[in-house]
């Protein structure tokens, strides 16, 4: 019976949640793992680590306090079942994914795995697709770096314009994802480089490699693939989907992908979004673009993932009528039903990018007869870049749990999938802000069960990396509300964006008021926020079936953290909350501000508590988080007293 061993951390790199201390229980215990197969030589490899480093032993035969069974059954099973009888507690999968996924069940439960008589229960992911789309370039891009929208450093796959020789950091990274039951990553940028673009053909052997390495953790690889791949690749003259010589290079190129790697995932997609080219110079639409690659794909059960992300991103900000909002709901509903499938439409969470505060995306509910993934950001490109503390699960849970039609399915039941962009590099704390690994921990089991409470996602995810239980309550007070928080600092009452161009960090009230992007508040004397209302507005509020496109069409129904994408209203209006719109402005800025600065005192009294080099990371971001929280107080106070002339009521310091 094979084992896989563990590959060791490499020099330096923190352990994240799976540091020695968190396979206590399981390490010191007599465990038996039965069944054959790579994922159940990885589970093999895991105990034999864990026992040798706790005292335990893994054994062949006798008692034992942990039997991971995998019966003959469902090879690609990722469902497990967890009793305790007598003193034996087991794990049963009929695949190795779902012992995987067992083992780590085992190992977050710690000592409670141990004690007590469990009746037989089933786990399994609610979602199909888990997926983690990075943003790395082989190359170093003159404007993005090497990692576009990364925060963590370079990246873990790439380094010197190829795949680093030593992938002993992917085989870390890859384990960590296989803890939380991710089970797709796709390897590089969807604004897809000329380098990048050659990951598909004569740099292909190296994607071998890390397909190599993600496969012991059940994770399946994808790649983010050029529309204008047969001109730039193949020498064709177009890159027309009917044609039948472009649906014969993606043919041909998709076979030889599989046959280089048979479980190969798919493709990720953006096409006629932000430059990127698409079906629309030949004068056909998404469905025909997505279909060519999905034929291509669909005789060895591969995906392809088409980002629904697509708008005029050369907006005349004179013109009110147009609205980037609208975009995706505009562009793709007409062609419900149209996609094959092995299509899966992947939509931003809101309608316009990954803002703190956005409401639904209007696309989820409008499609029916279309396979969708929802899409979140697990890099914090608008919630503060990984320098501040900034706890999202909260607000994906409230996503996921958002019900379109009222009292009918929730966002999680409609989705087929959750896809995010992953938030790592090759800083040695994955993330580089340390608390930000507690991100990509909740996406993964969020991802498994939408139904998970983000408050008990934390603590779990504490337990694992932190051996003092004493930090934990400290480190709620710090991360619990630091979403709410984020938003009392930034962009009031959903109007979004007010950050500086380009790099999308810290306060600019006007940043992108008069330019191409589409991304305005609208303020002026009287008032603020974005008019959207089919009656006086864009139309945006008729995106939505009953009884939302109602209740966000009325001042008066529109919840209060929605006002400004929805309607552009008086400094004197009156919230649900009552308070005035101008008085919410000022109240909230200075309170975020304060919330920061007590974030900082709570995580100053954890020093000896928590390892000494994530003690002062920490620490010196939260330096920066505080003086960018002033900055964003004063700036954003100051404009809107000076745009209002409306005093503080309370008289507080205003620039």
């Amino acid at each position: 019976m094979s084992a896989t061993p563990v590959a060791p951390l490499p020099d330096g790199v923190d352990p994240a949640w799976l540091p020695p201390s968190a396979l206590r229980a399981l390490g010191a215990r007599r465990v038996r793992v039965s069944g054959e197969g790579p994922l159940v030589a990885t589970v093999r490899g895991e105990v034999a680590a864990a026992t040798a480093e706790h005292g335990g032993s893994l054994v062949t035969e006798g008692p034992v306090d942990l039997a991971l069974v995998c019966a003959p059954g469902d090879p690609d099973g990722e469902a497990f079942v967890v009793r305790r009888d007598g003193t034996t507690t087991s794990v049963t999968a009929t695949g190795g994914a779902g012992l995987l996924h067992g083992l780590h069940h085992v190992v977050r439960l710690g000592e409670a795995a141990f004690s007590g008589r469990w009746e037989p229960r089933r786990h399994a992911p609610r979602r199909a697709i888990r997926m983690l789309d990075h943003w790395d370039n082989v190359d170093v891009h003159p404007v993005m770096g090497q990692v576009e929208r990364g925060y963590a450093g370079g990246s873990i796959f790439y380094a010197d314009g190829a795949v680093r020789a030593d992938l002993g950091r992917v085989a870390a990274y890859a384990r960590l994802l296989g803890s939380i039951g991710i089970n797709r990553v796709c390897l590089n940028n969807v604004n897809v480089h000329r380098t990048e673009a050659r990951l598909l053909t004569d740099l292909l052997p190296d994607v071998v490699r890390l397909a190599g390495v993600f496969r012991p953790q059940g994770v399946r690889v994808h790649l983010s693939v050029s529309f204008a791949a047969p001109m730039t690749l193949g020498g064709l003259p177009t890159t027309d989907p009917l044609d039948r010589g472009v649906q014969e290079w993606w043919a041909s190129t998709t076979a030889a992908v599989y046959a280089a790697i048979p479980d190969f995932g798919g493709y990720v997609v953006k096409a006629d979004s932000e430059g990127q080219p698409g079906p629309f110079a030949s004068g056909r639409d998404h469905a025909d673009g997505a279909n060519l690659l999905a034929r291509a794909l669909a005789p060895f059960g591969g995906t392809v993932f088409w980002r629904a992300f697509v708008y005029d991103h050369r907006q005349d900000w004179r013109d009110r009528s147009t609205d980037r909002a609208r975009a995706a709901h505009d562009h793709f509903t007409p062609l419900d039903g149209g996609f094959d499938e092995n299509v899966v439409l992947q939509v931003k969470f809101g309608p316009v990018d990954f803002q703190v505060r956005e409401p639904v995306s209007p696309v989820v509910a409008a499609m029916p007869r279309t396979r969708l993934a929802v899409e979140f950001q697990v890099t914090q490109e608008y919630t503060g870049q990984q320098k501040h503390v900034c706890y999202l699960v909260p607000q994906w849970s409230e996503v996921l749990g958002f019900r379109p039609h009222g009292d009918g399915d929730a966002v999680a039941e409609i989705a087929h999938g959750v896809v995010a962009v992953s938030n790592v590099g090759d800083d040695p704390f994955w993330t580089g802000h340390p608390l930000a690994q507690a991100n990509l921990f909740g996406f993964g089991r969020l991802a498994w069960d939408d139904r998970l409470a983000p408050e008990a996602v934390l603590d779990e995810w504490i337990g694992l990396t932190f051996a003092d239980p004493a930090v934990r309550a400290p480190l709620h007070e710090v991360m619990d509300g630091s979403w709410l928080t984020y938003e009392r600092c930034t962009a009031p009452l959903g109007v979004g964006f007010m950050v500086r161009p380009g790099h999308h960090y810290g306060p600019d009230v006007d940043g992108y008021e008069y330019t191409q992007w589409g991304t305005y508040h609208f303020a002026d004397r009287d008032g603020v926020g974005v008019d959207r209302t089919r009656a006086t507005g864009t139309g945006f509020t008729g995106q939505y079936p009953a009884p939302w496109r109602d209740l966000y069409e009325s001042v008066r129904t529109c919840p209060d953290e929605l006002l400004l994408f929805f309607h552009h209203v008086p400094y004197g209006h009156v919230l649900r909350s009552g308070t005035t719109v101008i008085q919410h402005v000022y109240d909230t800025h200075f309170a975020g501000h304060e919330e920061v600065a007590r974030t900082a005192r709570t995580w100053g009294a954890l020093r000896g508590r928590v390892p000494d080099r994530t003690f002062d990371r920490v620490t010196e971001l939260l330096a920066e988080q505080l003086r960018c929280a002033t900055e964003w107080r004063d700036q954003v106070n100051t404009y809107f007293w000076r745009k209002s002339g409306v005093p503080d009521e309370r008289g507080r310091r205003i620039w």
